[in-house]
C-alpha cells in the first residue's frame, strides 16, 4: 500500500495533466458538461477529507511546539504574500471580475497537493501537512478582509459572508470532523487502521478527480472569454516566479530549518484555486469569467511545480 502511495505521489503531476487532458477531450466530445458544477463542492470535500486524514491528530500538540515555523508560515502567507499581491494588483486591468478572480486565488495558500510537492522537493512536508487546517481556516476568515482592502467599493456588494460560512462547514468542519473520528476509531480497531491505510492512497486520485470535474464544468463557459483568460496569465507567471523566494526568505529570516524554509517556499508559491472555486461560484453574476480566471491559475501552477520540485530542493544546500 505504501509503495502504491509513493508511486502516485511521484507521478502526481503527470496524473493531474492527464486528468486535465481527458477532461478537455470530454468537453470537446460531449455537450452540456457544465452541469457537473454541482459536483465540485462534494469532490473537494472528499479530497480535503483524505488530506485531513493524513494529519496525525495525536501529534497536533507536538506540532504546536514548532512555534517559529508556524509564525513564519503564517507571516509569509498572510502578511508578506498579500503585500506582494497588493503591489501586483496595481497593474491588473481595472475590470472588477478579473481583478477579483486573481486576488481570490493568489491570496489563498494551497492545503492539498502542496504537501506531496513539498515532499518531492525535499521540504518539511510533515510540518506543512500539520498546518493545513490552520491555513485553510485563516484564509477563509482573512479573504474578505483582504478583498475589501484591495478592491473596496468596486465589488463590495458581491462579497457576502454566506459563501465563506458554507465553505467553512463543507470544506473544513465536516471533512476534518470525520477525519478525526476515523483516526480515533483506528487507534482502537485494527479494521479501521487498515481502512485508514487504504484511504491514505487517495489524495492524488481524489485531487485528479476534482481537477477533472472542475475542468469539464468550467471549460465550456470559456467561449467568448478566452482573451480575458489569457490576459491574466502574465500575473500568474510573475507570482509563480517571485512567491517561492518570498517564502524562502521569510523562513530564513525567522531562522527555521532549511527543510522548513523550503516548505514555506512551496506554501507561498502554491495557491488554493480548487478550494476557492466553489466560494467564488457562489457569488452572484460572476459566470463565466471569475471561475475561468481562477482555474487558469491552477493550469499555470502545475507547470510551475515542475520547476519548484527541482529548484526549491536546491535552496540552502550550500548552508549545510
Amino acid at each position: 500500500m505504501q509503495s502504491l502511495k509513493k508511486k502516485l505521489e511521484q507521478q502526481q503531476i503527470a496524473i493531474y495533466f492527464l486528468s486535465v487532458f481527458i477532461a478537455m477531450i470530454v468537453v470537446f466530445c460531449i455537450n452540456g458538461t457544465s452541469v457537473f458544477a454541482i459536483a465540485i463542492t462534494p469532490a473537494l470535500g472528499v479530497m480535503l477529507f483524505v488530506t485531513f486524514l493524513q494529519v496525525p491528530i495525536g501529534d497536533i500538540t507536538k506540532f504546536l511546539l514548532y512555534k517559529r515555523f508556524i509564525v513564519a508560515l503564517v507571516i509569509a502567507n498572510f502578511v508578506v504574500i498579500p503585500l506582494f499581491v497588493g503591489i501586483l494588483s496595481i497593474f491588473i486591468p481595472n475590470e472588477p471580475l478579473i481583478k477579483l478572480g486573481i486576488l481570490f486565488v493568489l491570496l489563498a495558500p494551497c492545503i492539498d497537493y502542496v504537501v506531496t510537492f513539498a515532499h518531492i522537493g525535499h521540504a518539511d512536508a510533515r510540518s506543512l501537512l500539520m498546518a493545513t487546517p490552520l491555513l485553510l481556516l485563516l484564509q477563509l476568515f482573512l479573504l474578505p478582509f483582504y478583498l475589501n482592502i484591495f478592491i473596496g467599493e468596486q465589488v463590495k456588494g458581491l462579497i457576502e459572508p454566506t459563501p465563506f460560512i458554507h465553505a467553512f462547514v463543507w470544506l473544513i468542519l465536516l471533512p476534518l470532523t470525520i477525519a478525526v473520528i476515523i483516526q480515533i476509531c483506528a487507534s482502537r480497531s485494527q479494521i479501521m487502521t487498515k481502512t485508514v491505510n487504504l484511504l491514505n492512497i487517495l489524495p492524488v486520485p481524489t485531487t485528479a478527480l476534482a481537477l477533472f470535474i472542475v475542468i469539464i464544468a468550467i471549460l465550456p463557459q470559456l467561449k467568448g472569454n478566452l482573451s480575458q483568460v489569457i490576459s491574466v496569465i502574465p500575473f500568474y507567471l510573475l507570482f509563480a516566479i517571485f512567491a517561492p523566494f518570498i517564502g524562502w526568505f521569510v523562513g530564513r529570516f525567522f531562522r527555521v530549518s532549511i527543510t522548513e524554509s523550503r516548505a514555506i517556499a512551496f506554501s507561498a508559491g502554491t495557491r488554493n484555486a480548487l478550494v476557492i472555486l466553489p466560494i467564488a461560484m457562489a457569488i452572484a453574476d460572476i459566470m463565466p469569467i471569475l471561475p475561468a480566471v481562477i482555474v487558469t491559475q491552477t493550469l499555470v501552477e502545475l507547470f510551475s511545480e515542475l520547476v519548484y520540485i527541482y529548484l526549491i530542493a536546491k535552496l540552502g544546500r550550500s548552508s549545510k
